[in-house]
């Protein structure tokens, strides 16, 4: 099967031929002036100078036997382009991100996470046992040493230093089931 490409040096028709000769002489230039307009966004360039060629396909007009000068003319279609592109994103509302909402409730972000944090590590604290759940908020909670917290909870200091490692390998495993690494 034998496809030939639009432009392509394979082109059966002289408009083809045209156009493919149209880019090699004029597309590079063409795709600098659009990329400086653009400030750089390839993407968008290529959009533009493909849209520019399209528009030539379709004026059938590609060689210049009416005296215009092609290339300024493709300038100024590729120029139109951008500027239409512009004015459409200008007349949209701008989207908005979530950051942008929480921000202008005055809640941060770091908040917000550390309150789904809390959320998490206090459901987590509620499947451990009593007895874990205890030493940790009587250690880690409330800042005391394990000699103090012994005091306060009235077992020796070395069920509290035990619970608390066991207390803590299961708060992991409470976490990692809850999706927290």
């Amino acid at each position: 099967m034998n496809v030939t490409v639009i432009g392509s040096a394979g082109a059966a028709s002289a408009e083809e031929r045209a156009l493919r000769d149209l880019y090699v002489e004029h597309g590079p230039a063409l795709h600098s002036y659009v990329l400086r307009l653009l400030g750089g966004d390839t993407h968008r360039t290529e959009d533009v100078v493909q849209e520019t060629l399209l528009r030539c396909w379709t004026k059938q007009n590609l060689v210049d036997d009416e005296g215009m000068a092609v290339r300024p003319w493709m300038f100024r279609v590729a120029r139109n382009l951008v500027i239409d592109a512009h004015r459409i994103r200008a007349a949209r509302p701008q989207e908005v991100s979530g950051a942008t909402w929480v921000s202008e409730l005055g809640i941060e972000v770091d908040d917000i996470d550390r309150m789904l944090s809390s959320i998490v590590v206090q459901d987590a604290l509620q499947a451990l046992t009593p007895a874990h759940r205890e030493v940790l908020l009587a250690t880690f909670f409330a800042d005391r040493t394990t000699q103090q917290a012994a005091s306060v909870l009235g077992v020796p200091q070395g069920t509290v230093k035990s619970r608390v490692y066991y207390a803590l390998r299961s708060l992991r495993t409470a976490l990692e089931e809850r999706g927290v690494r």
